[in-house]
This record gives C-alpha cells, structure tokens and sequence, in this order.
C-alpha cells in the first residue's frame, strides 16, 4: 500500500496516522524495493531521525542533574535542622521557607548563568529576609501575623528574580515563571501523592511488627523528601517535561468556566440570603478569598493561553471573570473603606485596603487590555503584558507589609 499511494502524500499520511506500528513495518519492505525514491527517502529521515547533537545535555548524569542532586540534599538537610528548631518554639515556623526556596533559587541561577549582581541581590536580600524575621517576636498579634503572610510572597518574587535572571525586566520571561509555578505545583502535587502513599504504606508494614515509626518517618523521612522534592520538581519542569507542560493548558480551560458558572451561582444565592460584607467581618473575609481565587484562576488562563491572535470562546470566558472580580473588588474595596471610617485603622484592615486597590488597578488594566483585544485592536500579547508587568508591584506591597508593618504598629 505504500509503493501503490508513493506519489499521494496525503494517503501515505493518512496510513501512517491510522496504525504507526504497521506502517514502520511495512516501510522497510517498501524501502528495500524502492530505495531511490525521494519521497520513502524523507519517510525514512521521519521514522528513524535520532538526535545527534547536544546528546550531553540529555545524558542522566549531567552537570545541572548533579547540582540539582545536591541542592536537594541540601534543602532536605536544612529543613530537617530548622524543624528542630520549631519544635523548640525557638523560631518560627515560617522559617521552613528557608529551607525549600534559596535552593530553588540557587538552581535557577545557576542554570540561567546569572550576572554577579543579580546574584549579590538575591543572596543579601534572603539573608535580610532570614534575619529579620527571626527578629520579630514569636507572637499572634495581627503586624505580626501579617508579616508571616506576606513574607512568602516577597520570597516567591526573589525566586522569580531568580528564575528570570538576567531577562527579569522582559514580559516573556515572567510569563515564563508564571507558567513554571503551575506546572510545578501539577507536577509536585503528583510526587506529593505518591510519597504519602508510600508512606502509609511503610508504616503500616511496620504496625503489622507492632512498631510504631510514625513519629520518627515524618521527622527524618517525610520532612526530608517534602524539602528534596521541591528541588527535584523545579529541575524535572526546567527540563521541559512533556506531561506538566501538555496537561496544564487543559487544567486552565477546565476551571475557568468551572469557576465562572460556580462563584456567579454563589453571588446570586448571597444576594438572596442577604449577606453584607459591610456589617459581617467573617464574610467580608470570604469575599476577598473569592478575590484571590478568581485572580489567580484569571492570571493561569491567561498565561495559557498563548500567543494565538484568534479569539476563541475562552478568552470571553477569562474577560466575564475579569469583569466578576473587578465587581468583586470594589464591593470589598467600598466594604473595607466604610470599615476604615467607621471603626478606625487596624493593620488588618490597612493591610486589606492596600492589597484590595493594587488587585483593582491590575484588574482595570488586564480588562481594558482584554477590551481592546476582543475588538481587534491589539494582540492577546498586550492583555499578558497586564498581567506580567504588574508582578513586581504585589512583591514590592509584601516587602512593605513584611518589613514596616510590625515597627509601625508595633
């Protein structure tokens, strides 16, 4: 079939696509008979073609596999000793953070051959970081507790630094980051599921000899791997790993109309039990969580959505949840105003009002840029430029609530 369809290359295509096994078979037979004929001649580049060049980089035991190997020692090492730490009530819990992240870093600079300013910056503002936390006292009260939630975005934008590296002012490279934080979190989130299946495997086999190692498998075992895995999840993603990168595309278009159709029911059924974000903390909290959940979903399906010029019924779908968020946000940002005036300045509610007006000025920015798209006036390239060029403004917010917060009101 394949000497009789040599001059249709669509039927000769359409055999191949139809069982590729049968195909590869009977192409050596047809090569055999016919071994001058220019088109079984390409065929045959097609079905036996083997990378020749740069074979170094693909070899398992590589200088990046080596590094990555140790820095994953390393951070299983280290979080396994700040743990102990912990344990102690001598530091904060937060400190495990140390642990994980200047290794995630150390690789991205690595890989990425940083400049040594670059690399000078990284390195003194996590050491500033380390140490001023553990200056903070160990305590709940709200300057304190907001410099622990907002210390991990700060550290998430030195890792960015750290990916980006030399290229951290271009939009494609922070598209690029933001791309690698879903694909890691896919990709560790899988690892995370096999090790704790292991896990209750391990102690459960050892239960069945009446020893309970429960105990001691999270302090030396578990704690140790979550560290390590970590590091491996951000080397196996560097190195362009086919099943995050072909899943997360799916995961984007899946959820964003999942969350559409979900978060307008749950408005609607606020708006008939009549609950007020003005008067109800509790739930004036919800509404800004529901912020955050709408935004992040927003900005994945976003950066997913590639560089097509073509409009396609999803695009409409991320501007409706633009649009859902922007109305979220002001009815919390109104909330948190009347709050202010009403009951006078907590850091709480400082802290909400700032966080609150820099995701509203995003989300006018990305709907304007998603506007001007859909109306043909501009590329999808504009709309990603909302969102990567407004990255350094929620790590530079985090750095002023981490670092300010609890001197002012302290």
């Amino acid at each position: 079939m394949i000497i009789e369809n040599i001059d249709n290359p669509h039927e000769l295509e359409k055999l191949f696509r139809k069982d590729p096994k049968a195909f590869k078979k009977s192409f050596s037979q047809a090569w055999e008979q016919k071994p001058d004929s220019q088109v079984l001649t390409v065929w045959y580049e097609r079905l036996h073609f083997k990378e020749t060049t740069n074979t170094d980089k693909t070899s398992f035991l590589q200088k990046g596999f080596l590094f990555m190997g140790i820095l994953a020692i390393l951070a299983g090492i280290s979080s396994r000793i700040i743990f102990h730490f912990v344990e102690q009530e001598a530091i904060a819990p937060l400190n495990l953070a140390f642990g994980i992240l200047p290794f995630i870093a150390a690789y991205f600079v690595y890989n990425n051959t940083t400049k040594k300013n670059v690399i000078y910056t990284l390195a003194l503002l996590f050491l500033i970081s380390a140490v001023y936390l553990n200056m903070l006292p160990i305590n709940y009260i709200d300057s304190t507790i907001l410099a622990y939630l907002h210390l991990p975005i700060f550290l998430w934008g030195l890792v960015g630094l750290a990916y980006t590296g030399n290229e951290y002012s271009k939009g494609s490279t922070r598209l690029a980051y933001l791309k690698f934080n879903l694909e890691f979190g896919i990709l560790y989130a899988g690892m995370a599921i096999s090790g704790m299946v292991l896990a209750a495997l391990t102690m459960q086999l050892f239960s069945f000899v009446d020893l309970n190692i429960e105990d001691f498998y999270f302090r030396n075992v578990v704690l140790f791997g979550a560290a390590a895995l970590a590091v491996m999840a951000t080397y196996l993603v560097s190195m362009d790993l086919k099943l995050a990168k072909n899943i997360t595309p799916y995961i984007a278009k899946i959820f964003s109309p999942l969350v559409l159709v979900t978060l307008l029911i749950y408005l609607i059924t606020v708006i008939l039990v009549g609950k007020n974000p003005f008067l109800d903390r509790n739930f004036l909290m919800v509404f800004n969580g529901i912020l955050l959940i709408v935004l992040a979903v927003t900005i994945f399906s976003i950066t997913e959505s590639g560089t097509d010029e073509n409009k396609n019924i999803f695009d409409y779908i991320n501007f409706s949840l633009i649009v859902l968020a922007l109305i979220i946000d002001s009815v919390a940002l109104s909330a948190i105003v009347f709050r202010l005036s009403s009951y006078g300045i907590t850091p709480n509610r400082l802290a909400v009002l700032g966080v609150n007006i820099i995701i509203w000025a995003n989300l006018i920015w990305i709907m304007l840029s998603y506007m001007r798209f859909l109306q043909n006036k501009t590329g999808s390239s504009t709309v990603q430029d909302a969102v990567t060029k407004y990255l350094p403004v929620y790590a530079l917010w985090a750095a002023f609530v981490t670092f300010t917060f609890p001197l002012i009101f302290n």
